[in-house]
């Protein structure tokens, strides 16, 4: 079963509303209802293609010039693999590193065919996932890398007007230890069209003790602009890290759980809420 979760006696009956990009959303929803959670999909954030495709079709050209590339996410993976030209011979991941921080991003890549022995996240038990985890991990490989002169690629989303969207730690860090960073972007991240229905639904989430599952603070600053002056202090919020939380809490969520970004962490965060 995905994520190891284990179907309970005894389902909760709380309403959960996943707020992953409807690409995502189907399997953290299948998953949670197999855990016995009333899980529903209400994205606050859709995906579309690279604002500039010429511009990952460049980066596919030159992989073999590269000694890791990093995915800032899953659908950096999907989108990145779906911008792959014709002729283009698959990455030389026997010579690059493939980058992740966190467990989604590493099936992606194994789902594309990438070795998971060529994989390098966080360290097994990491208290966070993310960059700062990934770069205690990749350290030591980043210093032969500055020696050599060497470049790291990396793969990541830009927001609605095309800027490339997201924290920059990883790459300052890089540079700042002598390594060249090319970085391209592989999706774009836009505020969805929630419909009347849609809209209505999450009025009422509001205040009807639904617990929100937030992966992302743009997910969060959409539902802020869809609804403006809502009142958020009856509602929870379940957050994949602690700078969403600080968010969630911004916005009025008085009562935030922080989960790992893994099915069986987010189910058991959930449960101790409902």
């Amino acid at each position: 079963m995905p994520g190891g979760i284990q179907t309970p006696q005894h389902p909760t009956r709380t309403k959960v509303w996943v707020t992953r990009p409807l690409e995502d959303s189907t399997v953290w929803v299948d998953a949670l209802i197999r855990a016995g959670i009333d899980a529903r999909a209400l994205p606050l954030m859709a995906i579309g293609p690279a604002p500039d495709p010429h511009a990952m079709a460049v980066a596919w050209q030159h992989l073999d010039g590269y000694t890791a590339v990093m995915f800032v996410s899953a659908n950096a993976v999907r989108y990145f693999w779906q911008g792959q030209t014709a002729g283009v011979p698959p990455i030389p991941w026997r010579l690059a590193r493939a980058w992740v921080t966190g467990p989604g991003t590493r099936a992606a890549l194994r789902k594309v065919g990438v070795p998971d022995g060529q994989i390098d996240g966080p360290v097994p038990g990491a208290s966070q996932l993310d960059s700062e985890a990934l770069w205690a991990n990749v350290a030591p490989q980043v210093e032969g890398l500055a020696a050599r002169n060497q470049t790291v690629l990396i793969v990541r989303g830009a927001d609605a007007t095309g800027r490339m969207a997201g924290r920059d730690w990883l790459a300052q860090q890089l540079i700042q230890a002598g390594v060249k960073v090319d970085q391209v972007v592989a999706y774009q991240r836009l505020q969805p069209t929630l419909s009347p229905a849609q809209l209505q639904m999450a009025a009422q989430g509001a205040s009807d003790g639904s617990i929100w599952l937030f992966s992302n603070s743009e997910a969060l600053g959409h539902l802020q602009q869809v609804l403006p002056g809502q009142d958020w202090s009856q509602a929870k919020a379940v957050a994949t890290h602690p700078r969403i939380a600080t968010h969630a809490r911004a916005a009025g969520f008085a009562h935030v759980a922080i989960a790992q970004p893994d099915r069986e962490s987010v189910a058991a965060s959930i449960k101790s809420m409902a």
